[in-house]
Formats: structure tokens, sequence, C-alpha cells
């Protein structure tokens, strides 16, 4: 370049003849409180989402690693030392119109033995979309631990006595916890799960 600056570089791969702009050093404000909740709620509620994912992308490079020297991959145990195999308990979520509808569905559920425990958490506020209309409710959520096998009939079962025309059932596998609880999950359960397997 002759009779001129050299263009400066930009970490972005541009070039440009101008001056990167000024970035003031005052602190930005900390962030509101709603949006500290919100951030910690979305995080709670994705986290046992993730974990699977995450699980599974730590065994990445050693898969990688045993791929390159031509060797199979050696498979983890299933089991922990605990015994407890990842993934075998499940807790689902339903959500209620109301507390007497919530508790006629859970009793019903614990004794079919299509769960183990159900945790009725009163006062949700549930936001929505629903025919082309934006809709608030007060509800009532269901937690409900079972076996991961017994989803599908305790999907089933709920909607069958379900008042709702969609009734809302998800269902997250447990990885982790405290081992004589979930221990005690299978084995309340461990009933229908034998059943729901058998051949006719």
């Amino acid at each position: 370049m002759r009779g001129g600056r050299a263009p400066a570089i930009l970490l972005g791969g541009g070039v440009s003849g101008r001056p990167r702009p000024f970035r003031s050093s005052k602190p930005r404000p900390p962030p509101s409180p709603k949006i500290l909740a919100a951030a910690l709620l979305l995080s709670l509620l994705w986290m046992p989402a993730l974990l699977p994912v995450a699980s599974r992308l730590l065994l990445l490079p050693r898969a990688l690693l045993s791929m390159a020297s031509g060797s199979p991959p050696s498979q983890p145990s299933p089991a922990s030392s605990s015994g407890y195999v990842p993934g075998s308990v499940s807790a689902a979520f339903v959500t209620c119109p109301n507390e007497k509808v919530a508790k006629e569905i859970a009793r019903a559920v614990v004794e079919k033995r299509l769960a183990a425990c159900v945790n009725l958490i009163p006062q949700i506020t549930s936001i929505y979309e629903w025919k082309g209309k934006i809709e608030e409710d007060n509800e009532v959520l269901m937690m409900i631990k079972t076996q991961s096998s017994l989803v599908p009939a305790l999907t089933d079962f709920i909607r069958s006595v379900h008042p709702y025309e969609v009734a809302e059932v998800i269902a997250l596998p447990v990885e982790q916890g405290n081992s004589p609880y979930l221990h005690w999950v299978r084995q309340v359960t461990e009933s229908v799960s034998d059943s729901s397997t058998a051949l006719p």
C-alpha cells in the first residue's frame, strides 16, 4: 500500500481502515432478580434432560480413541457400585386442573403399582397456547416416580382418567440419586413390571 495507513485486521476476519469502537469501562448493572430467578428455574428444569446427553458426550473421546486404534470400544458397566442401573427409574410430570383430580389420579396410580410415590405441587401457573389462543390456568403438578419400563402403561392409564382433552405426561429418566430410594421405587412397582413384560 502506498501513501496510506495499513488496514487494521479485525478478529472477525474482516479488514477495515477504521479504528474499533471504544467500549465503556463502566460496569454493567447486575441482572434483575426476576431474570436471575427465571434463569435458575430454566436451568433446574433442563438439567435432568441434559444429564444423559452430557454423560454420553463424556464417553465420546474414549470411543474415538478406540476407533482410531482399531479395537472395539469398551462398554462402561451399566450398573454403578450401588447396583442401580441409570435410567431404570423415571420421574413423570402431569398437570391437573385442581387438587381433587390430582389426588384421585395419584392414589389410583399408587394403588395399581404404576408408581411408587406421587408428589403434588399445588398452585402452579401454566401459560400455554391452545387452539390459537394464549391461556393461563392455575394447576396442580404431579411428580410421579416409577420404573422407566412402566411409563407407557402409566401414560395410557392417565390418558384414560384425566379430564383434559390432551393430558400432559412427560417422563425423564433418573440417572442417579439416593440408591436405597431408587431401589425402593423399583421394588414397589416390580410386580407390575414383571406382568407387563410377561408373554400372554
